[in-house]
């Protein structure tokens, strides 16, 4: 297997696959900028030898959005046309068949949290968010506890052992 080179090209220089199936949403859009004004153009567009786009649509769009000039690429060389067009599906497809460890997931929202990261950046919409944290025991009242008073635990408003905020209307 050849080496991997990064190489940074015009964004107006490439060519995206006109059978992309993989579709991006304004909303993602938008998340991706939100992520690359935070950590930078860290994942760079997949090409072949012709700058056509393999994987990274979505994010040449926001970088286009965001009038970045030259974006980082890698071209993939000696795929046959039956690769190039399964590496397109392939690429999106196998990162959601991923899981999530929902218990260190909110272990790491709550850190993220005392850090006061803005946890918009992640990727999570805020219901998610407040899922996953109810979900971990941590944000659980003393278990022992027979009956639960709302008003000693500020039930439906805040965590009383982390102080997370609850959305009142669920």
């Amino acid at each position: 297997m050849a080496e991997l080179k990064i190489e940074y090209l015009l964004a107006t220089d490439l060519v995206p696959y006109e059978n992309n199936s993989r579709t991006h949403s304004q909303q993602q859009v938008d998340q991706i900028k939100r992520s690359m004004n935070e950590f930078g153009f860290t994942n760079p567009i997949l090409l072949d030898e012709n700058n056509g786009i393999i994987a990274g649509h979505g994010r040449l769009q926001a970088a286009q959005e965001l009038d970045i000039k030259l974006v980082p690429t890698i071209t993939l060389k000696g795929l046959t046309k039956a690769q190039r067009k399964a590496y397109v599906i392939a690429d999106n497809q196998l990162a959601l068949n991923a899981g999530w460890d929902n218990n260190i997931l909110a272990q790491e929202l709550s850190e993220l949290e005392k850090l006061n990261f803005d946890l918009d950046l992640i990727g999570f919409d805020n219901n998610e968010i407040s899922g996953l944290m109810f979900e971990d025991k941590e944000h659980y009242p003393d278990s022992s506890a027979k009956e639960i008073d709302p008003d000693d635990y500020n039930m439906g408003h805040q965590c009383p052992k982390c102080g997370f905020e609850f959305d009142d209307n669920k």
